[in-house]
């Protein structure tokens, strides 16, 4: 896909961090973008930068979504390209352990499970499956596509960390349905991949003291840093306008492997 001021974008939390360094980069080709976030502070002033338009989503609300595809579309037209990048962490725990007050078991805070699942996993999914159907009405492009996707995962996905238990299953989920959601729309022209990012230097890390952040990058075999919010839009980049790039969920992690602690 040849990127102009004639393709337009989605790009879910797109206020900031791995968002904001994609909206950046498609805006930098001329692509009309719509940023997914609820921060509105950050949103709208990235809009004002790039000439986009800011629309306060919540993507584990429909309505909230389907507000915001309606005011993106409004401005911008049918997007051919959706990054979903909106996601949460937290709440880590253990699946069981034994509580060191009271000496009793206690179990995984299943609401907390519930939030992760609907915030990275379905959110995504209600996304992915939305802009698809907008993506339908649209003619196929010279270049052989329709429309393209890409989801953000985590190496999380497949090496999660004890306690990670609802992250790592909300981003194996998503890698999960990268492929059959590639499968599902193929007959349609458009394409579906996965990026799944290592430790990045993104402002979800920012608040971590600057020791925590050196112990986090010497883990990394090389190069031995953080990654980059613009390493992770180029990757995006790739896939979007990589006509043969499909189905596939590639890690950008500097070959670190997660180790259980």
């Amino acid at each position: 896909m040849e990127l102009n001021n004639t393709i337009s974008a989605v790009v879910t939390g797109g206020a900031s961090g791995l968002g904001a360094a994609t909206v950046r980069l498609l805006a930098s080709h001329g692509v009309k973008c719509a940023i997914f976030d609820l921060n509105e502070e950050m949103g709208e002033k990235l809009a004002r930068e790039v000439g986009g338009v800011f629309c306060r989503v919540n993507v584990a609300s429909t309505e909230d979504v389907d507000a915001g595809f309606a005011k993106a579309r409004a401005a911008n037209g049918q997007e051919r390209i959706l990054v979903n990048c909106a996601g949460v962490g937290g709440g880590a725990a253990k699946t069981a352990s034994m509580d060191r007050e009271t000496k009793k078991p206690k179990e995984y805070p299943l609401e907390n499970f519930e939030r992760i699942i609907n915030v990275n996993l379905i959110g995504t999914f209600r996304c992915i499956t939305k802009s698809a159907a907008g993506m339908l009405n649209l003619p196929v492009l010279p270049c052989g596509d329709r429309g393209a996707i890409v989801n953000t995962a985590s190496v999380a996905a497949e090496d999660g960390q004890i306690g990670q238990v609802a992250y790592t299953a909300s981003k194996a989920g998503v890698v999960g349905i990268t492929l059959v959601v590639a499968r599902d729309l193929s007959d349609s022209q458009i394409r579906c991949n996965t990026i799944l990012p290592g430790i990045f230097d993104t402002p979800l890390l920012a608040r971590a003291p600057e020791n925590v952040k050196a112990g986090l990058a010497a883990m990394v075999p090389h190069p031995k840093r953080l990654g980059r919010a613009e390493e992770y839009a180029q990757l995006a980049h790739t896939m979007i306008t990589c006509g043969y790039f499909n189905g596939e969920d590639v890690r950008l992690d500097g070959a670190i492997r997660m180790a259980p602690r």
